[in-house]
């Protein structure tokens, strides 16, 4: 078994409420993941970075964090996807990168790590900083026409959270 299927086993596992397998999983894996996030291949690192979040690796944020800062879009992409997964159940998770994400979100040179950075901000806390981010970007007609949607959606999404 590699690690693409250690991850999809151990998303299967805390799917179905599995607590007690998921941990012996990460055990086992959890040098292989370390070791792929610090090579020189960035397929390699991408898909350790994508791995944590199905590994539900909460002790590996700093990890991600270097992930969201790599040099690599397809590895900041999968630092993203695994960090929006985390953060559905713990905001703070977003929060203690925001200042990353919003500079992700407004100049990342790549299109789909900045759709994905928008994704992850719509699990943090409605901060006004990041509504008036997110707002800009969906007004801007010089943005691509996806991002603008999916930002436009996730600011008036944290605007209604943020009046209840």
């Amino acid at each position: 078994m590699n690690l693409t299927e250690a991850a999809a086993q151990a998303d299967a596992l805390a799917e179905e409420g599995k607590e007690r397998e998921l941990s012996q999983l990460r055990a086992q894996w959890d040098d292989e993941l370390e070791a792929s996030a610090r090579t020189s291949d960035f397929r390699e690192r991408a898909v350790a970075y994508r791995a944590i979040g199905q590994f539900r690796f909460r002790t590996k944020k700093e990890l991600l964090r270097r992930g969201l800062e790599d040099e690599s879009p397809a590895v900041r992409g999968s630092a993203l996807l695994a960090l929006e997964r985390l953060s559905r159940d713990h905001p703070g998770d977003v929060n203690d990168v925001r200042p990353l994400l919003h500079e992700l979100v407004a100049h990342d040179p790549n299109e789909a790590v900045r759709r994905l950075g928008v994704a992850a901000l719509k699990n943090g806390s409605p901060r006004p900083d990041t509504i008036q981010i997110l707002a800009s970007l969906g007004d801007n007609d010089d943005e691509p026409r996806e991002l603008r949607e999916t930002a436009a959606k996730v600011a008036q999404l944290l605007r209604r959270r943020s009046t209840k």
